[in-house]
């Protein structure tokens, strides 16, 4: 596979849209993030937000926020939330809003997948603040189980990758299943490309 070297832009990297939670100023607010993922085997997330967001203020004075997962039939409404401020938007009322204990950060009813965590640990980096979070707890629409598992392509998460957004077409493997099909590394270097 040929290569060409690219500009260092992060956004090269492909990532799931998530919209962010906090109460701000006593009413639920949203920032659309494409900076998420997990950090280690345990429950612990994080994700970035510019420290002058409008959420990021509601996340530091409360120590909670909610990560929510849409779906890519909701394109427009993600998109909306990252591109208008709660400081001069209330985007309170986008969403259904249900809440965990403690009562802190707002879930997104509409939204297939949904983690509400406490902040554990956050380190300014760059005009952004990375919040660790602590997953206190996961709700899943039940619509989207296959087996009782989480099913990828029913959650059918928007994903962001440059100046796109994008969806999951099938799935190609399983994990620490696909490598073990073949005996050796010789059988494994066959497969390249």
């Amino acid at each position: 596979m040929e290569k060409v070297k690219i500009k260092n832009y992060p956004m090269a990297s492909q990532a799931p849209a998530v919209l962010v939670g906090a109460t701000v100023n006593g009413k639920p607010n949203y920032a659309t993030v494409g900076a998420f993922g997990f950090v280690c085997l345990e429950p612990v997330i994080y994700v970035s937000l510019k420290s002058t967001h409008y959420t990021t203020v509601g996340v530091k004075e409360n120590g909670y926020f909610s990560v929510n997962i849409p779906s890519a039939k909701m394109v427009q409404i993600t998109d909306y939330c990252g591109s208008v401020t709660g400081a001069k938007t209330d985007k309170s009322t986008l969403f259904t809003p249900f809440y965990d204990e403690p009562a802190k950060a707002p879930l997104i009813s509409e939204c297939p997948l949904n983690y509400f965590c406490r902040v554990v640990q956050s380190v300014p980096i760059r005009g952004f603040e990375v919040f660790f979070g602590e997953i206190l707890a996961t709700y899943l629409a039940q619509q989207c189980l296959t087996d009782e598992k989480p099913d990828p392509l029913k959650i059918d998460p928007l994903i962001m990758m440059g100046s796109g957004y994008y969806n999951l077409g099938q799935e190609v493997g399983k994990i620490f299943k696909e490598g073990t099909l073949y005996s050796t590394v010789t059988d494994l270097a066959k497969l390249r490309g």
